[in-house]
């Protein structure tokens, strides 16, 4: 297995504290709505929002790994037809 380098560890470094900021930031928004209640019909278009989201999401990424998988990608791109470069 490959070491990480010094740049990799601070990149690293780096996301997760962006990760542990945004996950601060957002407890500290749910709390500050207080007693704010929502209605039914809010709840209702978080779920069909999070669901159409997701939904959506998910078949443009299916139709991408099919498109790739079926060669539509290497039709539309004449200019990879020549030798790829190995991988490092």
């Amino acid at each position: 297995m490959k070491r990480m380098s010094v740049s990799q560890i601070f990149l690293l470094a780096v996301l997760v504290f962006l990760l542990a900021l945004t996950g601060i930031w957002a407890v500290t928004a749910w709390n500050s709505a207080g007693d704010i209640q929502m209605s039914k019909h809010g709840w209702i278009a978080l779920g069909l929002g999070t669901f159409f989201s997701l939904l959506i999401g998910c078949g443009l990424m299916a139709l991408m790994f099919y498109s790739n998988r079926s060669g539509h990608d290497d039709k539309a791109d004449p200019f990879r037809k020549g030798p790829q470069p190995p991988f490092t």
